[in-house]
């Protein structure tokens, strides 16, 4: 999926996981990625937020997610996916996007469709305790 001009918040939460998937997967410049997933040279600004400011803060927000994450778990034992959907709504959260309700419910929306079953409920979790 490609960042067009007038795409909704949840389109655009759609593109930025992707986009920080696509990162995590092949360690590559989160910027580079995003303009690669962009129509063109202009990105929504919420885009960049989601993905760009993510990656700029990604210790800080591994370190608050693994504080909450259950004790046999850890950030890096997770799939990309989880956790590119995590690192997107815990920067939600912190620069405070949308109401805390939203973003938990886009999380989970988006991990019933691209994670393993039971996924959603871990990152409902999460960002349940953030």
């Amino acid at each position: 999926m490609q960042a067009k001009k007038g795409m909704n918040r949840h389109q655009l939460r759609e593109v930025g996981m992707t986009c920080l998937y696509q990162s995590f997967l092949l360690n590559g410049n989160i910027r580079q990625i995003v303009f690669e997933n962009s129509e063109s040279n202009e990105i929504d600004p919420f885009l960049y937020t989601i993905t760009i400011d993510a990656m700029k803060y990604k210790d800080i927000y591994i370190q608050k997610i693994n504080a909450v994450i259950n004790k046999d778990w850890s950030f890096d034992r997770l799939g990309y996916v989880e956790q590119a959907i995590l690192l997107m709504a815990c920067c939600e959260l912190d620069l405070e996007t949308a109401q805390k309700a939203i973003v938990i419910d886009e999380a989970i929306t988006l991990a019933k469709k691209y994670c393993d079953d039971d996924a959603y409920k871990l990152i409902n979790g999460v960002l349940d305790r953030l």
